[in-house]
């Protein structure tokens, strides 16, 4: 990772280069230790570098050429510096072509008797939070394997950047429900030491379950916002057997992500054992730390119990219909209203129409620069009443078809009855004329 270089005076100096190995392959080191400097840099050195990298957020700026930052750790100062020296390409130099190529390093300088804090302490701290600060800064990616197409370099996972704006303060649910999964979230994301101390994987399994409509995806991206995840969506229909199930799960990079599986009710393309292999010894034991892998339904009593038991699926969350609590949510969104002399009627209705929150939230939002605040929540109000109108007249019609359906059900029970004495008594009769 580093190596020691010549000592001047009490001096020590080690040298980070930003390529190593014959194949030039970027140093992890140098790029930790270039993020961990880029918030001293950006406070202390006179010239910066500016450069646009793909996967990144924002800019990133880090020390110029010849540049140098002091920092201090557990009161010991040490000096940072960046340079910079061009090496000949030896077949250019003989064809008379002077191309040549810039190889950078991270100088760190320290006092000789500060070597061994430095070396074992400062130097993993360094690295560690460089490390840090570098997945803050990604631009975090939605990766898929919903494709009819293998990509061009073999991988089966396409991706584009995740910047979906769900947050647990815009999600339409009951408080006290969103507040217990923050909390578990949040437990879960500083349980390293916990898990590793219970001889568990540090993973978590959640399963979505509910109407259309009522927030299964977004909670979702709410949850990876929440941790900063990024999101890998398996569905299960575009996987065609269990080997090519694993060999999706084998190219998870060591990102802290989360995966999404789609449970389809009209059956899968993997057999259930090959889902539960896996669930226990591919994607979690496979992945590195810190994952969470969700699964979401429409209707949680078609699933097998085998796949949704505890230990792999840990936290089952019903998202169910809108009620009051919810719709406050939805009318702050998107009306940036907190009180209405209609909210007394809107809670009436919700308590007694089962309305999905996206219904609700349809209903919510303007058409028009002319619609206001009163004008949505009436015809939020007029939906809610045509709807409880709509299940009544279904349970009506349902109501008046059952003696009909009671009726047909009878009649097929006296049929079936009559057949079976007509077939008694023909088998009586053939054997009265056998004897």
């Amino acid at each position: 990772m580093y190596r020691m270089m010549g000592w001047v005076s009490n001096s020590v100096h080690i040298n980070f280069n930003e390529f190593t190995g014959e194949g030039l392959k970027r140093s992890g080191a140098y790029i930790s230790i270039r993020n961990y400097l880029s918030t001293k840099s950006t406070a202390c050195a006179k010239t910066l570098q500016a450069n646009e990298t793909t996967n990144r957020k924002a800019l990133v700026l880090s020390l110029d050429d010849q540049e140098t930052v002091e920092d201090e750790f557990e009161g010991v100062k040490v000096k940072w510096s960046s340079n910079v020296a061009k090496s000949v390409n030896q077949y250019n130099h003989h064809s008379g072509n002077n191309n040549s190529s810039e190889r950078r390093c991270l100088t760190l300088s320290i006092h000789e008797k500060h070597r061994e804090m430095i070396t074992k302490t400062y130097l993993d701290y360094v690295l560690r939070e460089g490390k840090k600060i570098g997945l803050e800064n990604r631009e975090r990616k939605l990766y898929t394997n919903n494709s009819q197409y293998v990509l061009t370099d073999g991988r089966l996972w396409s991706n584009v950047p995740f910047n979906h704006p769900a947050t647990f303060e815009t999600l339409a649910m009951d408080p006290e429900k969103k507040e217990g999964i923050k909390k578990d979230l949040i437990k879960f994301s500083k349980g390293k030491d916990y898990y590793n101390k219970v001889g568990k994987p540090w993973k978590r399994g959640y399963l979505l379950f509910g109407p259309p409509g009522t927030g299964k995806s977004t909670m979702i991206s709410v949850m990876a916002n929440f941790l900063e995840y990024d999101v890998y969506d398996l569905e299960l229909t575009a996987v065609k057997d269990n080997l090519k199930e694993e060999e999706e799960e084998e190219e998870e990079d060591d990102k802290e992500n989360m995966m999404q599986m789609e449970a389809y009710e009209r059956g899968y393309k993997v057999t259930l054992s090959g889902l539960l292999n896996a669930t226990d010894h591919g994607l979690w034991s496979a992945c590195s730390d810190e994952k969470i892998m969700i699964f979401t339904t429409n209707f949680v009593d078609n699933l097998d119990p085998a796949l949704i038991r505890r230990g792999r699926m840990d936290n089952h969350i019903e998202m169910s219909y809108c009620r009051f609590e919810a719709f406050k949510v939805l009318a702050k969104n998107y009306l940036d209203v907190e009180a209405h002399e209609l909210y007394g009627e809107i809670k009436r209705c919700l308590e007694e129409t089962d309305m999905s929150p996206a219904d609700v939230a349809e209903n919510l939002m303007p058409k028009s620069d002319e619609e206001d605040a009163d004008i949505c929540l009436k015809r939020l109000i007029k939906s809610l009443e045509e709807e409880k109108e709509k299940v009544r007249k279904l349970a009506e019609e349902e109501e008046r078809k059952k003696p009909l359906r009671e009726a047909r059900r009878k009649k097929r029970a006296e049929e079936a009855t009559l057949k079976k004495a007509e077939q008694a008594e023909k088998i009586k009769k053939m054997m009265d004329e056998e004897y």
